[in-house]
């Protein structure tokens, strides 16, 4: 079912005491491109530079008015992480982070910054799971907080579903990259509780990682052998099946983007907008840069993360070098 409007009220509260509202500025270069008027809404304006903290920041708040916690586990590709992080220094509690083998540097930077420790196993997201969750389980009054299957934190991204509707009534379609799916839910449930109208919810995942565009397409939890991508907030090969039913509900279409169409929406939004997105934060503005996309009326990629390595920033400047 959709998150409940009342449980998204009570995020915006709480959250309004925290975080600012991000930016939902134009972006003239994208829109003729789609044939109709595109807006980014910007995640990239939030603390750790993702839409993360929203969701880390209620839900540890929520668990904390429970229970006692001295200590919040997470596992992430980084920005989870970081929102993790950056939730338990606020919040007062320490926090552990399981990242795979060789993450993002820059992500990782971001959560030893914030003061946790980091537990670095495993070549995946699901590796670092398990131990993860086997971790918490040993420990007294430690919260494992899990993105993917947190009852709490879809309310906390469903806030960016209300700020869109506020600061454009009359949107058309939001497009919106799909990893966890946690951020999809919570906007589309917003949204089918606000709008005035029927607004178009569109997925994006990325190419080599499409265990939840496989999972929607066919009404079943599909995983895949991989998820080899840039995109490391896409990264995700084993759907959980609830997340699957739900999303088979809310979301209209879902897009795939390769490697290369993310790079060049990273050198666009760079060179064009005036923006820095990393791999999964430029996923929904790919989708719009693609020839085949014929869009009308006023839609909106949300540009999820900022946190692009400079790896990753090189290749996509030497796209525009021809390189």
């Amino acid at each position: 079912m959709p998150v409940p409007l009342s449980a998204i009220r009570r995020a915006q509260e709480f959250l309004k005491q925290h975080l600012p509202q991000t930016r939902l500025v134009v972006a003239p270069s994208v829109s003729p491109r789609s044939g109709g008027n595109v807006y980014l809404k910007l995640e990239t304006d939030l603390p750790t530079g993702s839409f993360k903290p929203r969701g880390a920041l209620y839900a540890l708040s929520v668990n904390l008015a429970r229970r006692k916690v001295r200590e919040v586990v997470a596992s992430s590709t980084g920005n989870h992480g970081a929102a993790v992080a950056y939730a338990a220094k606020l919040l007062g509690v320490r926090a552990t982070i399981f990242l795979p083998e060789n993450p993002n540097p820059v992500k990782r930077g971001k959560i030893a910054a914030l003061g946790a420790k980091i537990v670095e196993h495993g070549a995946d997201l699901m590796e670092g799971f398990g131990l993860a969750s086997a971790y918490a389980k040993a420990q007294r009054d430690v919260f494992f907080l899990n993105d993917a299957t947190d009852p709490d934190l879809p309310a906390g991204p469903a806030t960016i579903g209300c700020e869109i509707v506020d600061q454009l009534p009359e949107v058309d379609a939001i497009y919106v990259p799909m990893g966890d799916t946690a951020l999809i839910r919570g906007v589309a449930s917003a949204v089918r509780h606000l709008a005035n109208k029927k607004v178009r919810i569109i997925g994006v995942q990325a190419e080599r990682a499409p265990a939840y565009y496989l999972s929607w397409k066919r009404g079943e939890a599909v995983s895949t052998e991989t998820c080899d991508t840039i995109a490391d907030g896409l990264a995700t090969r084993t759907p959980d099946a609830e997340n699957v039913r739900e999303i088979r509900e809310l979301v209209d279409d879902v897009r795939l983007v390769s490697e290369q169409e993310m790079l060049g929406a990273i050198r666009h939004l760079l060179f064009e907008e005036h923006v820095a997105a990393e791999p999964s934060g430029a996923a929904a503005t790919a989708v719009l840069l693609q020839a085949n996309t014929d869009m009308r009326g006023n839609t909106v990629a949300i540009v999820t993360g900022a946190n692009v390595t400079p790896e990753v920033l090189r290749r996509a400047v030497n796209l525009l070098r021809g390189g």
